[in-house]
């Protein structure tokens, strides 16, 4: 059971990514044996493909990981919404890796945040959609919360591919 927020915070990023969310599987279980094929499948009217929603979720935490190791708010590096770079089976399987690669550096960064720091803002002001004006628990929290939205997503798509 967590008894700190920083153990909190790491158990809901876990749950999130690899282990046993409430709200149904999580993203390893869902991207988990998707095919290169129905990761890059375009959906109609403009919908994101599974591929991009994983670029995105990956730059996504990158981002949140470089605000909780002290640098300012900012777009992620890569965009908000990055190009899949995968083209073939192996690709996507590195993409896998890449946000696998990119949650463990996030856990770290949350490990090593100093707990009286956590009530702390993100930026001077609130803007939404680069979510600032929040203190780092809601930072780490929203990452969570947008990782289970877009699961979702994934979830859908899936079943549409199948």
């Amino acid at each position: 059971m967590p008894t700190s927020r920083t153990s909190l915070l790491i158990d809901q990023l876990h749950r999130a990514f690899d282990g046993d969310p409430w709200h149904g599987p999580s993203l390893v279980r869902l991207i988990g044996d998707v095919t290169f094929a129905q990761a890059m499948a375009t959906p109609p009217a403009g919908v994101h493909s599974i591929g991009a929603i994983v670029a995105h979720m990956t730059s996504w935490v990158a981002e949140v990981t470089r605000r909780v190791s002290g640098h300012p708010p900012a777009d992620p590096i890569e965009g908000d919404w990055p190009i899949p770079r995968a083209t073939d089976q192996a690709g996507w399987a590195a993409m896998h890796l890449e946000l696998a690669e990119a949650m463990a550096r996030l856990t770290e960064a949350v490990a090593g945040f100093p707990e009286a720091r956590w009530d702390d803002l993100v930026g001077e002001s609130r803007d939404a959609a680069l979510g600032t004006g929040v203190t780092y628990e809601q930072t780490v929290l929203g990452l969570v919360q947008h990782l289970a939205y877009h699961g979702g997503q994934v979830a859908i798509l899936r079943k549409l591919a199948a």
